[in-house]
């Protein structure tokens, strides 16, 4: 049905004032039709019959209040989504080979779904950067990276802005540094080293261990980590112990000095062009809830569900 309205004469500014009306909340003033017609560049008549549409569609409802202006009393983000072209949220996150993930993704899925059941789902890869530049090149709408990530990628391209944040230790546990021998305590000249290329807190982390040491830098697949640890293929590397702890690997490993808590934060990240995204992620995604079911999910009191 609105599909087929998205095809009329008026298609075309439906969807535009959809889309800039996700960036408002229930009980903010919105700008006027002469103030929407300038934004949106539109004729005040088209714009007029596209704030109608969406009315009589129950999208959005409004209260004048005179000289003060007109607010946003109402707002179903679902209906609006679907009037603005856009079928569902994507955001891609890390592998959930972790419970902290599984709560994590669980968590973002079940708040959204609380808001006006607006469609968020979910893709999983391995490497903040890659997730990052995905959102840069318009394939994903937001990612889920580590703050110091998502920082230091930002500070190279400005393209992106942290939209959301979890806390410390929503992200990660902690990294330490695994060692093959268990008599070991610290990188040694000589050893063989794994590193992640894919991953900005991998490659900071293994820097502050290999501070001043002469090593050979081996790039490993992530989920081959542990396995070449405890083959000798690699004498070291850092790791997110959240696995290790989840499934009782039988490895040794040692905290490491210098930590950022930075690496532990979760964040989310969305292009700075398409701020009705920003908005909207703001908007159905609750920090609180997320880190409840994930806390829940962690503790093993729930299924997780993502």
């Amino acid at each position: 049905m609105i599909n087929e309205q998205l095809l009329s004469k008026n298609g075309t500014a439906t969807m535009k004032l959809s889309r800039e009306l996700l960036k408002y909340a229930i009980g903010e003033r919105i700008p006027t039709i002469t103030e929407f017609s300038k934004k949106i560049n539109l004729a005040r008549g088209t714009i007029q019959n596209a704030q109608k549409n969406l009315i009589n569609s129950k999208a959005i409802a409004i209260e004048s209040k005179g000289h003060m202006g007109s607010y946003l009393v109402k707002k179903n983000n679902a209906i609006l989504l679907e009037f603005a072209g856009i079928s569902y949220i994507v955001g891609a996150m890390p592998l959930p080979y972790s419970r902290r993930y599984e709560g994590l993704a669980s968590g973002i899925i079940i708040s959204a779904e609380n808001q006006d059941k607006a469609p968020v789902n979910l893709a999983y890869m391995r490497g903040a950067k890659s997730r990052m530049d995905m959102v840069e090149n318009g394939r994903y709408d937001f990612a889920i990276v580590s703050k110091f990530a998502a920082e230091k990628y930002i500070s190279e391209n400005k393209t992106l802005q942290i939209v959301l944040s979890f806390g410390k230790g929503s992200y990660t546990g902690k990294h330490v540094l695994m060692l093959h021998d268990s008599r070991l305590s610290e990188v040694k000249n000589g050893m063989k080293v794994g590193i992640d290329e894919s991953s900005y807190d991998q490659l900071e982390l293994t820097q502050i261990v290999c501070k001043n040491k002469k090593v050979e830098y081996v790039p490993i697949e992530y989920s081959r980590t542990i396995e070449c640890v405890q083959s000798g293929d690699i004498d070291a590397t850092v790791m997110n112990i959240d696995e290790v702890l989840d499934k009782k690997f039988p490895i040794h490993y040692v905290e490491i000095q210098g930590y950022s808590f930075d690496n532990t934060e979760a964040v989310i990240v969305a292009s700075r062009e398409h701020t009705e995204i920003a908005y909207l992620l703001r908007e159905i995604i609750d920090t609180e809830t997320v880190l409840n079911i994930q806390k829940l999910i962690m503790e093993d009191k729930i299924i997780p569900r993502y």
